[in-house]
């Protein structure tokens, strides 16, 4: 067993016991690793950085008129469509993704034309070009032996690079695999439910990714374990903190970036106990850059740098509030939160199954509910339950 550390400044040596009912879990992290292929899994931040800052550093920006794009079917495949663009002297080949985006430019759908001959295809797409209206492109190019279309965006894409993202991360986790206290994360045991934050970083148990349209990087300062409280056995109730964020500098997706508690990450890298969760998106519209630079970066450097103590004056507040005695009380206090006298009684029951005792305090519904939401199937009513439950803690803090 390690040495416990009740404060952010000092680190363990070793696996720690968890606790992982409480919470709720997050399995963002987890579809990401489950979709990435061995050549979209990084090792460490550096690697990662290099990696999409040697192909931006290829590439160039041209805003040109739809209908001076020129079509041709240069293979058997309409994947593989090869465009004359103004002010480019060789032939431009889209990817698979920027050839859905200058289908979706012109109204035509990319599943169609992908099941057409490329000579046909071709011909539908530039009809498309040149009837539709014509608008201006942002063609953002790369260039590395061939020309490649990255992406087709509107003028005023305001596109902020991944390795951007990847450089603000690496201000707070340096590699990202021990050379800050912010790092890959480690593994949960679930035959003991001890959680050991010293594992090797391989392509297995990495969470650093990234693909030829964008980019996911997940990381826990999980050797400085918070104790935030005890266990109904008398334990440490351990919590550490963790962020991941994304981007794509093609206009895949948003940028974005979510920071939270929580108490394990599983070999499948599924997050659990997950407490406190906030997360923020910015749109690649005109100004994007900009705020990127003056919101989101600083936000991250704050969470990295800030004190836990806030979160753990909030869990101590909600410990302490009893808003409940009885079973009346109990009831009454669930439907005044939109809870039906049903969900209300299976609220109660897993908080009795749970802890041994019905709930008391602010922070025994709130576990009480984000477990009740966990046995929702429909992720849309388990994000609404957890909501509420969220919420119900903020209102202590």
């Amino acid at each position: 067993m390690a040495t416990l550390a009740t404060t952010s400044d000092q680190s363990v040596n070793g696996a720690y016991r968890v606790d992982i009912s409480r919470g709720h879990n997050v399995g963002r992290v987890s579809s990401e690793w489950f979709s990435r292929p061995d050549d979209e899994r990084y090792l460490s931040l550096t690697d990662l950085y290099a990696a999409v800052h040697a192909r931006a550093s290829r590439a160039t920006t041209r805003v040109v008129d739809s209908k001076e794009i020129r079509v041709e079917a240069r293979s058997d495949s309409p994947e593989r469509l090869s465009l004359i663009v103004p002010g480019e002297e060789d032939f431009v080949a889209p990817t698979n993704w920027s050839f859905g985006q200058l289908c979706s430019l012109v109204r035509t759908p990319a599943a169609y034309l992908r099941e057409l001959p490329a000579a046909l295809a071709g011909i539908n797409l530039q009809h498309g070009l040149i009837a539709h209206r014509a608008e201006q492109v942002k063609l953002y190019q790369a260039h590395d032996g061939r020309t490649e279309l990255r992406a087709a965006t509107g003028p005023d894409y305001g596109r902020i690079f991944d390795h951007e993202l990847v450089s603000a991360v690496m201000k707070i986790a340096g590699d990202g695999v021990g050379e800050t206290r912010w790092k890959v994360p480690g593994v949960l045991d679930w035959s003991s439910m001890y959680y050991n934050p010293y594992v090797d970083v391989s392509r297995d148990t990495t969470t650093l990714y990234a693909s030829d349209r964008d980019v996911f990087l997940f990381l826990v300062d999980d050797t400085h374990p918070i104790e935030a409280g005890k266990l109904p056995n008398g334990e440490p109730d351990l919590y550490f903190r963790g962020f991941y964020c994304w981007n794509s500098e093609v206009g895949a997706k948003t940028l974005g970036m979510a920071t939270f508690y929580l108490r394990a990450v599983c070999m499948n890298r599924n997050l659990w106990g997950v407490e406190n969760f906030e997360e923020v998106k910015i749109r690649h519209s005109k100004f994007a850059a900009n705020r990127f630079a003056h919101e989101a970066a600083p936000a991250l450097e704050h969470f990295a740098e800030s004190s836990p103590q806030h979160f753990i004056s909030g869990i101590k507040a909600a410990r302490e509030r009893v808003v409940a005695r009885n079973d009346e009380d109990r009831e009454s206090f669930l439907r005044k939160r939109d809870f039906s006298k049903a969900e209300a009684a299976k609220i109660v029951a897993t908080v009795l199954n749970e802890e041994g005792r019905p709930p008391e305090s602010i922070y025994d519904f709130v576990q009480g509910i984000t477990a009740f939401a966990r046995t929702k199937a429909n992720q849309d009513n388990r994000l609404d339950i957890e909501g509420k439950a969220r919420k119900l803690l903020q209102s202590v803090r």
